[in-house]
């Protein structure tokens, strides 16, 4: 990088910064600062994303932005080869790589959509890394601003929570500011979700909401089918709940739970099939396999002294559904709480071990605060609660279990973070209703006494 990345930065930032600024006139007035801020969060976080990058490498920087500079000027070069953008990835000539250390890389269609998706917007940013950077941590900003609309048109009293939640989280932030999958996976789910709401519930810009669900599922399907098949019994049950409530008409309302349950049963079945071909695609061999290798790995790194991010959970998975409930707890614990301070041997695993244990201490408070009993009864009672448990714990369990290092787990388990923090706001501002109106009742009943004692 040169000044003419810096450049370019800059000149896309005032490009970016005067269409949001634009685009902030349509939102409601109490969004218009929330979202100036939270864009020059972005910016801020995609700097800090580019600097990094240039120290500690990675997937940005060796693989994808070269190979779409790569497509960039090749199609510069000669206008036919925009054949590249639109080929499958199995039919890439890997003699047109621009790295011999890639081979095998475009060949996998999650690979080669982040190459094609970053070689277009190289176009607009005269191929410079840091502009690139930028645009797309601005698709996975658009995307977390739906989310954040998404629930704060249900829950405006917690217009603050959210925003910390969705938009200020900083692992969150740092590791969807850049040309990754999970960079635009988090964008996808954003727009996913909001869009299948207003679908299924709201109703309104029905066929421009039918297009956006169906344009997001295929990208998520593309890049990470795990994060889609995780989200849908989730998102499907949630629905459900919601139409239950406004549907008069019985016969009606069991259709329409039998409807969503039904597709939150495909979803836990096809995620089931899909770990058992790997999660993401990642390993040829079952889950178990996967799972068993990397903690064979990890010992192995122990033993010969290496100072890797490889861990382990401490406990061993056989493929059995005895042993997958004994990996749970370890997998999520792993995925929500873990590196732990001690553990963080690299600055790019130290920024989520101090979240990690602010996330720790956020929800032991919450525990604490609610007492286990509340804390379980307003998961099962609260919709929205439930939503965002069901797919926060069950992703982390996958997740966890599958994903024995730090480098890549800080990565991987950024889509659910977000909804396990807002799970925690949501059951802290029910059982504080609770509370108040405990504390209500008697002073109304005290009230309506005074006038018959004076008498």
């Amino acid at each position: 990088m040169g000044l003419l990345d810096f450049f370019m930065f800059l000149v896309i930032t005032l490009v970016l910064f005067l269409l949001c600024k634009q685009l902030s006139k349509a939102c409601k007035p109490e969004h218009r600062k929330i979202i100036m801020i939270a864009f020059w969060a972005r910016v801020f976080s995609s700097l800090c994303y580019s600097l990094f990058g240039l120290v500690a490498r990675g997937d940005t920087v060796d693989l994808y932005f070269p190979e779409a500079y790569n497509f960039y000027k090749l199609i510069l070069s000669n206008p036919s080869n925009t054949y590249l953008l639109f080929q499958q990835a199995h039919e890439f000539d890997e003699n047109l790589l621009y790295f011999n250390h890639n081979l095998g890389y475009l060949t996998m269609e999650n690979n080669y959509m982040v190459v094609r998706i970053a070689s277009v917007i190289c176009f607009f940013t005269f191929g410079r890394l840091m502009a690139t950077n930028l645009v797309f941590a601005m698709l996975a900003f658009s995307g977390a601003w739906k989310l954040f609309v998404f629930f704060e048109e249900q829950f405006p009293n917690l217009r603050k929570q959210l925003a910390i939640a969705i938009l200020f989280l900083p692992t969150f932030l740092f590791w969807s500011s850049g040309i990754l999958k999970d960079t635009l996976c988090v964008g996808a789910l954003g727009w996913f979700t909001y869009s299948l709401y207003h679908l299924f519930y709201a109703k309104r810009k029905m066929l421009l909401n039918f297009l956006i669900v169906l344009f997001t599922a295929w990208l998520l399907y593309i890049l990470k089918i795990y994060i889609l098949l995780s989200f849908l019994p989730a998102i499907a049950i949630y629905l459900a709940l919601l139409n239950v409530g406004l549907i008069k008409n019985a016969l009606l309302k069991v259709v329409v739970v039998l409807l969503f349950f039904s597709l939150g049963l495909f979803g836990f079945m096809r995620m089931s099939e899909t770990m058992e071909k790997g999660i993401g695609g990642f390993a040829k061999e079952g889950i178990e396999e996967r799972i068993m290798d990397l903690q064979d790995s990890y010992k192995i790194q122990q033993n010969r002294g290496g100072k890797g991010s490889f861990f382990s959970l401490g406990v061993t998975y056989d493929g059995s559904l005895l042993s997958l409930l004994k990996i749970a707890p370890a997998a999520i614990n792993a995925t929500l709480f873990r590196p732990y301070i001690w553990e963080s041997k690299k600055i790019s695993t130290l920024l989520s071990s101090i979240e990690s244990l602010v996330l720790m201490l956020f929800t032991l408070s919450v525990l604490l605060r609610c007492g286990l009993k509340a804390f379980f009864k307003t998961i099962i009672n609260k919709s929205a609660v439930l939503f965002c448990f069901i797919f926060s714990i069950s992703f982390a369990l996958f997740v966890g279990a599958s994903t024995l290092n730090f480098g890549t787990l800080v990565r991987y388990k950024i889509p659910c973070m977000p909804f396990y923090v807002i799970m925690l706001f949501l059951i802290l501002y029910y059982n504080d209703k609770l509370e108040k109106r405990k504390k209500k009742k008697p002073a109304i009943a005290k009230e309506h006494s005074l006038p018959l004692q004076n008498a």
